[in-house]
């Protein structure tokens, strides 16, 4: 594990910290729904932003950490994207104002900032003292790759046990009281679904850590590094909801690459356990040569590969497909081929 200098650390916590309360802050006194222009400028600061990090950790802390942050910041900032999907299922299911959905995220990723942080945690403390645990983690994400490659993911989103617990047990009113969470209806106080958003929002992103933070563990075993990394994959992800938007759904081959990346850390977290083995049934408890360690660097290079293939095959797939013609678009509508004859016959 890098050691890197707590002035660092601290001041880079610190730095992080000041961000999100920045963006917390535009974002309550400046309610609106942001253009393409202004979601990329905003998407390109914070890749920027993340960059001079891994400059400044590569200055203060040396190459390998500069290194895993990279791979790991690339890993979480690739994975999250899935996260996008959710959320526009969520907004779109709850009918969602589209002036509120800043705000709605905003709070989102700081919950899911705060419930990865304990995540993160547990997660060094389980590694620091249970060295096999690299095997559960490493069968899990192989599980979870076969898993994104069938497509077993995919499909409506369901409400969780707890959201449908709220349903049943709390008065909650159909419609949104700006960002109230509490709202007068005939007399009687309720709450809006404001609440059941937020819930399912984190509840989601907590689902989904199951799957990114083991494979973030699988390129560094640095707390820091690891919720550094999610800090800034999460930070960009609000404008990046606005940004893509519609896209999302056409980017048909994204899942393919994700579940290469799932795959890829999945079995190099079992090398590494069979590497530095402890488990007494296994080889008699002694380390096992032959496992390979791939280093940082490869890790980041199969990262940036799998995402660049899968992005540039879904782009060429979508320029492939030509929009219907009009003549297709009567074709296809009986009714709108009923019109078209009776213009002509007048």
């Amino acid at each position: 594990m890098p050691e890197l200098p707590v002035v660092f650390e601290v001041g880079s916590m610190i730095a992080l910290v000041a961000i999100l309360l920045a963006d917390l802050l535009i974002v309550a006194r400046r309610p609106h729904v942001p253009t393409l222009r202004e979601s990329g400028t905003w998407v390109g600061i914070y890749v920027g932003l993340a960059l001079v990090f891994a400059v400044l950790m590569l200055v203060f802390a040396g190459g390998d950490p500069a290194g895993e942050f990279l791979a790991g910041w690339l890993t979480e900032y690739s994975l999250s994207i899935d996260n996008l999907f959710v959320f526009v299922i969520i907004m779109a299911r709850f009918s969602v104002p589209k002036k509120i959905q800043q705000e709605v995220l905003m709070l989102g990723i700081i919950i899911a900032l705060v419930l990865r942080g304990i995540f993160i945690l547990v997660g060094a403390q389980l590694i620091e003292n249970f060295s096999w645990i690299f095997y559960i983690f490493g069968a899990w994400l192989i599980w979870t790759a076969i898993q994104q490659l069938r497509g077993e993911d995919e499909g409506e989103q369901q409400d969780s046990a707890l959201v449908r617990l709220l349903r049943r047990r709390v008065r909650i009113t159909d419609d949104f009281d700006g960002m109230k969470f509490r709202t007068t209806q005939d007399g009687v106080r309720h709450f809006t679904p404001l609440l059941i958003v937020l819930i399912a929002i984190g509840t989601t992103d907590l689902l989904f850590a199951l799957d990114s933070i083991p494979a973030i563990f699988g390129i560094t075993e640095s707390p820091f590094i690891v919720f550094t990394a999610n800090v800034f994959a999460l930070m960009g992800l609000r404008q990046l909801y606005f940004l893509l938007g519609g896209l999302l759904e056409r980017l048909v081959y994204l899942k393919y690459g994700i579940a290469v990346i799932l795959a890829f850390i999945g079995v190099k977290l079992v090398l590494h356990a069979l590497h530095d083995n402890e488990l007494p049934f296994l080889n008699g408890g002694e380390h096992i040569a032959w496992a390979p360690e791939i280093n940082t660097w490869v890790s980041l290079g199969v990262i940036v590969a799998a995402m660049a293939v899968s992005t540039l095959a879904s782009v060429i797939r979508m320029r492939g497909e030509t929009p219907a013609t009009d003549d297709d678009a009567v074709a296809s509508d009986p009714d709108r081929a009923d019109a078209e004859r009776a213009r002509a016959t007048d």
